[in-house]
């Protein structure tokens, strides 16, 4: 007794040894702890508090690096280093975490330093029925034979719960029906298999189809269920005959029916399904050969075909037997009887025989002009024989009966016209009197064939070119095009310009036109200043024999260019220089004129608006000159420190685009008020004497400019009378002198208004665009104020 309690003694002091080393030299202790809590805990829950359950001290916590350092493959937990619980960090799913196993525990390693410890800590994940039931399928299909027998069984598909326990599945239950019942069967691993048993046999023909819905309920509280549709497909036996759907088929058809119609459908049914249910048609062997010939059997359909042309004649009645056969195996036929009744019939058209004499007829042929023989007939007899012929609308021709019966000729009843109509498609019905009657139809094409009877038109007469002077000799200024309504060498076209008497005035002379293309081409080069417009006519003719021809009347426009360089008319020196010398008194006020530059520009419009402006002065706060009158005239009064001789250059140039100008040199000359008056009579004389040359030149232009305007305005009116005042012109002239010579030339052409003009131009006036740049459209005041008070 006393060894073995010693020897009791020794093992616990070796024990309490033992554990003392460890604490004092060891680096690591195992502590196991294990918790347990449901599934599909939220996130936060506490599962339970770590350092208490270990009697660690939680002000330490943190110092010690208090943590999980293993665990599952996703942190599914943290620890809480301030009070050491630990917590739920993912929502679990038992069965995701676990992969179906009866017990579900997660391990987790906790390690705290100084000194290090290790402590194990293991957390039970308990089962919740958060799971329903299900099938692999959503429903399962059988096809039972109507031949099976009562009893027989057939297994269907197992459901699936991923909870454990009584959470898992406990029973299946079948809907119900007077067909089948639910039988279980057991299975693998302590399951059971729901089987379905037939209680008696099927009946395709009262049910093709049966649906069933089998639903496994598991254990849970409260209890999910799944479904499961079964769906039967009773499959056919051939145990039905095919039925007729009428005793006798009595058809009525008229003889010369159509090849191919149908004429009558046997139609028999058989309630088996598949090729049980599928019947095909032949004819029976009793009946007559000709039967076979004539009428033809559709297998498939029962349609009854014709196959050869039917006579009455012939035969009256056709009597046919139609087999109606299943596939089936074996397989059932039944008889259906046919009976065709023909009845006569106005079998036979109208034929029409043409004879044509020529498929080409003039178009001037004469009415009455026979074009082709026509010939009917028809086979029938009697009523059904006699033929009426009649003639498509809307052709110039007609049918002309013949002595002999059934005989016409075709002939026309109006002029014919090419260009109108060039080709006639002509139709002939033949129409017989029998009942139905029966017609025919017949046609044929007439072909008209032309002649010269259409001269060659232009699209507009007359034409106006508006030409810019100093054109390029030998270029194109026009291109004119007629058109003819004939075809081939009737309407070949020839340009021809009509030249006139050859005079001076004959500016034809001085145009070329290419015949075949109408081009025509300027052979010299036009000078507003000389011709300002004029006239000529081109001719054009067709090659046709005889040949016709028509001219149109081109009125040609010459615009200007600023080709003209200002002319000075005053100051002129005696050698031809524009240089002048005026004497002045020295005690003249400001505004005294001094003298008036005077010029003239043979352009019109801007090329002939001229500006004045002082290019060259000595002093530029003596004179001054206007731009427009040229005159010049003192700024201020002289003073004692002025020169004697002031020299002014004044240049003036046109507002063409662009502009051209000349110079002229006036000499001031100061004068004391004694020497001014004792000069003043000589220089009066000379100044009126050149003044007066100066206005005799100005009148001798005047008229030259005004008796041309006149003669052209004469001739465009006497022109334009003779023509329709949609294309007359009107030609207005005036002529202005203030300080230059301007002119303005305006001209209506059909609803335009057109202005060439000076100076004194409307602000509001446009340029037109085009080979008249320089022409201004004016708008029509008159048209805008009658379309106001519409």
């Amino acid at each position: 007794m006393e060894t073995g309690e010693q020897r009791r003694r020794w093992e616990y002091w070796w024990i309490a040894l033992c554990f003392s080393f460890l604490l004092r030299f060891g680096q690591q202790v195992s502590t196991q702890i294990r918790y347990s809590i449901p599934e599909e805990v939220k996130e936060g829950s506490i599962v339970g508090n770590i350092a208490k359950d270990l009697g660690l001290d939680a002000n330490t916590l943190v110092d010690r690096r208090f943590r999980i350092v293993s665990g599952s493959k996703e942190a599914l937990f943290q620890v809480n280093q301030n009070n050491g619980e630990l917590y739920i960090d993912k929502k679990i799913d038992r069965e995701e975490a676990c992969d179906g196993n009866s017990v579900c525990l997660i391990n987790l390693k906790i390690a705290v330093e100084n000194p290090l410890e290790i402590h194990y800590v293991g957390v039970e994940i308990k089962d919740v029925n958060d799971h329903s039931p299900g099938f692999p399928e959503n429903e399962q299909r059988f096809e039972i034979s109507e031949s099976t027998v009562a009893g027989s069984r057939f297994e269907l598909q197992t459901a699936r719960d991923p909870d454990i326990g009584s959470n898992t599945i406990r029973l299946y239950k079948l809907a119900k029906n007077s067909y089948f019942e639910l039988e279980m069967r057991d299975g693998d691993e302590e399951e059971k298999n729901p089987i379905l048993v037939l209680l008696k046999p099927l009946d395709r023909e009262q049910n093709s189809e049966h649906r069933l819905m089998l639903t496994a309920v598991d254990g849970g509280i409260p209890p999910k269920s799944g479904t499961l549709n079964i769906i039967i497909s009773v499959q056919d036996i051939n145990d039905n005959r095919p039925v007729c759907s009428k005793d006798i088929y009595s058809v009525t058809l008229p003889e010369n029916t159509a090849i191919g119609t149908v004429i009558a459908r046997v139609n028999a049914t058989d309630s088996d399904q598949g090729l049980n249910g599928e019947v095909i048609y032949t004819l029976g062997k009793t009946s007559r050969r000709k039967v076979h010939e004539i009428f033809s059997l559709d297998s498939v359909t029962g349609e009854i075909q014709i196959k050869e042309p039917i006579d009455f004649e012939e035969n009256e009645i056709h009597r046919l037997t139609v087999q109606a056969t299943d596939k089936g195996q074996p397989s059932m036929t039944t008889d259906c009887r046919v009976i065709l009744k023909i009845t006569d019939e106005n079998d036979n058209n109208p034929e029409i025989d043409v004879t044509s004499l020529s498929n080409i007829i003039s178009e001037d042929s004469k009415i009455g002009t026979v074009i082709s023989l026509i010939s009917v007939s028809d086979k029938d007899t009697g009523v059904n024989g006699k033929v009426v012929c009649s003639l498509s609308d809307n052709v110039p021709f007609e049918l002309k009966p013949s002595v002999q019966e059934n005989m016409y000729s075709l002939i026309t009843k109006e002029r014919l016209d090419r260009e109108l109509v060039s080709d006639y498609k002509i139709t002939i019905k033949a129409t017989d009197l029998g009942q139905p009657p029966l017609s025919s139809l017949k046609s044929f094409n007439v072909q008209v064939a032309d002649v010269n009877d259409n001269k060659p038109e232009f699209l507009r007469n007359p034409l106006e070119l508006y030409l810019m002077e100093n054109n390029v000799p030998g270029a194109s200024i026009l291109s004119v095009t007629a058109f003819d309504k004939d075809m081939n060498d009737n309407a070949l076209i020839s340009y021809h310009v009509i030249r006139g008497d050859g005079t001076q005035n004959d500016m034809a002379s001085f145009l070329n036109i290419n015949s075949e293309t109408g081009v025509i081409h300027a052979l010299k080069s036009f000078d507003f200043e000389t011709v300002k417009t004029f006239q000529f006519h081109v001719l054009a003719t067709d090659s046709g024999s005889p040949s016709l021809s028509s001219n149109v009347t081109v009125n040609v426009f010459i615009l200007d260019q600023n080709d003209n360089v200002p002319v000075i008319l005053y100051p002129v020196s005696a050698n031809g220089s524009a240089e002048g010398v005026e004497e002045i008194p020295r005690n003249v006020n400001a505004g005294h004129l001094v003298t008036k530059v005077r010029a003239y520009d043979a352009d019109i419009g801007y090329n002939g608006w001229l500006l004045f402006s002082l290019q060259e002065v000595s002093e530029h706060s003596l004179f001054g000159l206007d731009r427009y009158t040229g005159q010049i005239r003192t700024l201020r009064s002289f003073t004692e420190t002025d020169e004697a001789q002031q020299k002014l250059v004044i240049l003036v140039k046109d507002n063409g685009n662009v502009s051209l100008s000349a110079t002229a040199t006036v000499i001031v000359k100061v004068v004391e008020p004694k020497e001014a008056f004792a000069a003043s009579d000589v220089k009066n004389a000379v100044k009126d004497e050149e003044e007066n040359n100066v206005t005799f030149y100005l009148i001798i232009t005047l008229g030259s400019v005004s008796v041309l305007f006149l003669i052209s305005i004469i001739v465009l009116i006497v022109m334009q009378c003779s023509k329709s005042t949609d294309c007359s012109s009107k030609y207005l002239q005036d002529a202005n002198y203030d300080g230059t010579l301007c002119h303005s030339i305006q001209y209506r052409s059909g609803d335009k208004r057109y202005m060439l003009v000076g100076p004194r131009m409307s602000i509001g006036s446009t340029i037109v665009p085009g080979s008249n740049g320089n022409t201004l459209v004016i708008p029509d005041r008159r048209s805008k104020r009658d379309s106001g008070e519409a």
